[in-house]
């Protein structure tokens, strides 16, 4: 009996990305869009370094040492941060685990290639904008449509803790208006929260629907000019010039790098210093791990300090440190 000859490498990745995605593991469009970016750099980094044309690629080419390679160039030369080369291994990965049940011939050469590690990486602390800041920057003139947006917008991002991709998602029949103000957010992983509003959010976002009457159900709300969703970009730019803005009253704004997710990280401190348990402010921010939450009570200098004033000091009497007299005579001789 003739053994089944082994699937190409072409025919894989089109039933990976096809009835493998879509079908049995159902990822959101965003991932997909990930691993395709992952797979269109490798196959340009064998061609440019291998002589190895995409349509001539092997399963049998994506061994450890092409892998090791192509993770390094992703670092070295296209300056990717360890984060992201950890996502594109993952990607990588996913992949190798489908092919590893289609193609048995390769087996060995898919195993070996699965072991390349995530690389460690030293987690930085977690920036912040402080209240006072916070509130400046939010304070965007409302004499314009487009001021009128990003102010409803910047007050919406500080009152949830939003994620961008959840924030731009955000369409008119997610709020609720009544005696319970809320707003639905659809989070990483298809997972959907309520978060409470407050009430000057909740009179900002009644003032701008009666201002838009052309905003229906359906409708992105926060639209751009063209009544079109917002993208990352449109609300990176906006909040630039926002901060910028701020500047002219808070300076030190100046020197910090300040992006829609440090927005995220500056509601969940000023939940931290308010007393809300971490493991609440996990299910707040849609965190997949209370662990997650941890990294905020590590950046709150103040919180370690009003810890420190609790303990009570030890009463050690501080001798003073007198040299050995060998030690003292070399060094005046210096």
């Amino acid at each position: 009996m003739s053994q089944k000859p082994a699937p190409s490498f072409a025919d894989l990745v089109q039933e990976f990305f096809g009835s493998y995605a879509l079908n049995q593991r159902a990822l959101s469009p965003q991932t997909i869009a990930a691993y395709r970016d992952t797979f269109v750099m490798m196959l340009n980094y064998a061609e440019k370094t291998k002589a190895i044309q995409y349509h001539h690629f092997k399963l049998t080419d994506l061994n450890a040492e092409f892998l090791a390679g192509f993770l390094d160039y992703l670092e070295l030369e296209r300056k990717n941060c360890v984060r992201t080369r950890n996502s594109r291994l993952a990607a990588i990965r996913s992949f190798l685990k489908f092919a590893a049940r289609r193609d048995l011939i390769n087996l060995a050469t898919i195993e070996q290639a699965r072991t390349v590690p995530m690389k460690r990486f030293d987690r930085p602390m977690l920036g912040f904008v402080p209240h006072k800041q916070m509130l400046a920057i939010m304070d965007v003139p409302t004499d314009t449509w487009v001021g009128q947006r990003d102010r409803l917008m910047f007050s919406l991002l500080f009152n949830t803790g939003a994620r961008v991709s959840e924030i731009i998602g955000v369409r008119v029949s997610d709020v609720e208006l009544g005696p319970s103000n809320h707003i639905r957010l659809r989070g990483k992983g298809r997972k959907q929260r309520s978060l409470p509003l407050w009430k000057s959010t909740a009179t900002a976002v009644r003032q701008w629907l009666k201002h838009n009457p052309q905003l229906h159900a359906d409708t992105p709300l926060l639209p751009r000019r063209d009544g079109q969703a917002m993208t990352r970009v449109n609300v990176v730019l906006r909040l630039k010039l926002a901060v910028d803005a701020a500047a002219n009253r808070y300076p030190e704004l100046k020197e910090m790098r300040i992006s829609p997710h440090i927005i995220r990280h500056s509601t969940a401190m000023c939940l931290l210093q308010s007393g809300i348990d971490p493991v609440e402010i996990a299910l707040w921010l849609g965190h997949e791990s209370p662990v997650t939450t941890h990294q905020y009570v590590e950046a709150d200098l103040a919180m370690k300090e009003r810890a420190l004033a609790r303990l009570k000091q030890p009463e050690i009497k501080q001798a003073r440190y007198r040299p050995p007299k060998g030690v003292m005579d070399f060094l005046t001789s210096l």
